[in-house]
């Protein structure tokens, strides 16, 4: 049955709201094994600075507790983790439970087990009490969440009074002359080391495409204001091609 809601994209595809978390969660249990290696090819590294510059400039502190949602293999858990000590606490959450679980495999061949702990979840549905957090992140999750507001909105309510959102995400490129290279890339670069290196061109031909429907930088930060976070900004790394949102529950 067609949810009411009608239809909504799964990349350049329109198919059932409801449908929609499904394909997703298809492609990202496909991609799982392969998903680190494939985010260093696909970035020529460069996601690892962008993260630790994500986290670098969170000003999460020692003894802090925060939820990375969809935090799949664990990069930003790990980065954080370091940053709470051992007096602090991070969750990591994803809806996929085979993403979850590599995240939690890497996490315990590094030694990494005191703070972190781990939920399956759905960001438009939190499992936690409002105001349970000093802090909440999402890299690289948020374009491939069905329901986005309400996504944002649960990010406020389980924040604690001064606590801070963080989305770390692919942006609109901001230097036209970067756009054809950016595109080529993307659509024909990818989906061939997806299917050289993971067996798998048409997830890799979806994450291209679901950059490109993900809100642009104004738009996600109007998106933020709306759901009711404070001081709504962001700032772009590599001339757009990522951009770093944040908001603040006051």
């Amino acid at each position: 049955m067609t949810d009411a809601r009608g239809k909504i994209d799964f990349g350049y595809r329109d198919v059932d709201w409801k449908e929609k978390q499904k394909l997703v969660g298809q492609v990202f249990t496909s991609v799982a094994q392969k998903y680190d290696l494939m985010n260093d090819l696909m970035s020529f590294g460069i996601h690892r600075l962008w993260k630790r510059h994500f986290v670098a400039t969170s000003g999460v502190r020692r003894g802090a507790r925060v939820l990375d949602l969809a935090g799949g293999t664990g990069d930003i858990a790990a980065l954080l983790a370091d940053r709470v000590g051992a007096e602090g606490e991070i969750v990591l959450g994803d809806i996929n439970a085979e993403m979850l679980g590599v995240g939690r495999d890497r996490m315990t061949d590094r030694g990494l087990i005191g703070n972190l702990r781990y939920v399956r979840l759905n960001a438009e549905a939190l499992p936690f009490p409002e105001g349970s957090f000093d802090a909440v992140t999402i890299a690289f999750g948020l374009r491939n969440v069905t329901d986005k507001p309400a996504a944002l909105r649960e990010m406020r309510r389980v924040l604690k009074p001064g606590g801070k959102a963080m989305v770390l995400e692919f942006s609109e490129v901001s230097e036209p002359l970067l756009r054809p290279l950016y595109d080529l890339h993307s659509f024909e670069v990818l989906p061939r080391l997806g299917q050289l290196i993971a067996n798998d061109s048409d997830s890799y031909q979806y994450l291209a495409e679901s950059i490109r429907k993900h809100p642009n930088q104004e738009t996600l930060k109007q998106m933020m204001c709306e759901a009711g976070l404070d001081r709504c900004d962001y700032r772009n790394l590599s001339a757009g091609i990522v951009a770093i949102h944040s908001g603040f529950r006051t």
